[in-house]
């Protein structure tokens, strides 16, 4: 015996069938009992039937409850982040900086809630809500609101400088006293947003991300050549980059011990105008401040004498002095091969594109046509000035030019045109 479903008129229904073998012993099937339609049959029609056949057999009675399988909580990244964060003592050094009576909520829990749920599941503060909803987070408050993580935050801006000077004595054993190299960088953060703001760090400047004008804020990052952070500075949006370098400096000399740095920056943030000022800052106190910069390319004029004199090393590497500082020059000679030889490629290009211009005008004024709109001097003289521009480009940024010369000019010598556009080029 066992339960059928048939279908009638586009309809279900549900059958009781008993299966037989007739005298002949042939198998046949009859339907016992008709149990209705299947869409209006519910759990609770059919449980008094399964209970009374489980009875019958002696089994326990069906409950018809749904399974339910709920979620459990994640307890393994977070577990294992609060014995580091243990470890490093972040939380006895917060809990310290934050110290207050009139503050009931814990902020050390709720800061540590933020700082792993941007390690695990970077999300918003009401992001942050929802995971840790889904997570067992150890030593948490019972409820934790929007508000207990806004009021956090307003904590840690009251108390900045002791929050990073806490935490910064717990970072000083794992850095070493002979720092070798400190590597700082900023970047632009672009703010959206309508109105005036008068906060002084949200302004209008040079965005990174645009390459136009947007309101945003300067963050910059401190961290040492093994990744490890050491500070991070926020700086108005319009600062420019070798402005903040002085204080960060100060600032790294100041919590961390180290004797020796090696401050490695690009030529915007460096430059031999303010090194001796930095170098000055960091001998106060009898610590030695080295840097390695690149070479504004409009100082290479200035070291035309210098590169003359220069004996490389089977490394391509060379060694001089410039503005009373160790310079080390370094020259590849594949790749400078390889440089020299596209340069003269586009300059051929530049001469046979130039040398089919002037032949078309050459031809025009002995009265052969070509097809096409009728060239002029002027047009050519464009087309051929935008061609030298392009190719000045770099590869990645050069796009296809598609020039269209003006009509109706003053007639120019191209052959002048060709041969002042080409040294420019070359030069």
């Amino acid at each position: 015996m066992y339960a059928r479903i048939t279908r009638t008129g586009g309809r279900q229904y549900l059958q009781l069938v008993e299966s037989f073998r007739n005298d002949s012993g042939k198998v046949r099937k009859r339907v016992v009992a008709n149990l209705g339609r299947l869409d209006q049959i519910t759990p609770g029609q059919l449980d008094p039937l399964i209970n009374g056949l489980d009875r019958a057999v002696g089994r326990a009675e069906n409950t018809a409850s749904e399974v339910i399988q709920e979620p459990g909580l994640g307890f393994g990244d977070v577990f294992a982040l609060h014995e580091l964060w243990r470890d490093l003592g972040f939380d006895k050094a917060l809990t310290r900086a934050l110290r207050s009576g009139r503050r009931k909520t814990v902020v050390e829990a709720l800061v540590r809630a933020m700082v792993f749920n941007r390690l695990c599941d970077p999300a918003s503060k009401l992001g942050c809500l929802s995971w840790l909803e889904t997570v067992a987070m150890p030593a948490m408050p019972d409820s934790v609101t929007h508000r207990h993580l806004l009021r956090a935050m307003d904590a840690l801006m009251a108390h900045a400088d002791a929050v990073e000077g806490a935490l910064a004595k717990q970072i000083r054993p794992l850095v070493d006293r002979d720092l070798a190299v400190v590597f700082h960088d900023l970047t632009t953060m672009r703010i959206h947003g309508e109105g005036d703001v008068d906060d002084g760090i949200r302004a209008y400047g040079m965005n990174k991300e645009t390459g136009g004008i947007a309101r945003q804020f300067v963050l910059g990052v401190v961290q040492t050549a093994d990744g490890l952070p050491l500070m991070h500075t926020v700086h108005p949006g319009h600062v420019g980059e070798t402005r903040p370098l002085q204080g960060m400096l100060q600032t790294v000399l100041q919590r961390l011990p180290a004797q020796r740095v090696i401050l490695v920056a690009d030529r915007r943030l460096l430059s031999l105008d303010n090194i001796d000022e930095l170098t000055a800052s960091a001998d106060r106190d009898g610590r030695k401040l080295e840097f390695i910069l690149a070479v504004p390319a409009r100082r290479y004029a200035d070291l035309a004498e210098t590169f003359r004199g220069l004996a490389f090393d089977e490394g391509g590497l060379a060694e001089s002095s410039f503005a009373g500082h160790r310079l080390i020059v370094a020259h590849d000679a594949v790749r400078a091969a390889d440089q020299s030889a596209r340069r003269r490629a586009r300059l051929a290009e530049l001469e046979a594109q130039a040398e089919k211009m002037v032949t078309r005008l050459d031809a025009q004024d002995g009265g052969k046509t070509a097809r096409g709109r009728r060239a002029c001097d002027r047009g050519v003289y464009g087309r051929f000035t935008r061609a030298v521009a392009e190719a000045e480009r770099p590869a990645s940024s050069r796009q296809t030019c598609r020039p269209t010369g003006s009509v109706g000019a003053s007639r120019k010598m191209p052959s002048r045109a060709r041969n002042s556009s080409t040294a420019s080029s070359r030069s």
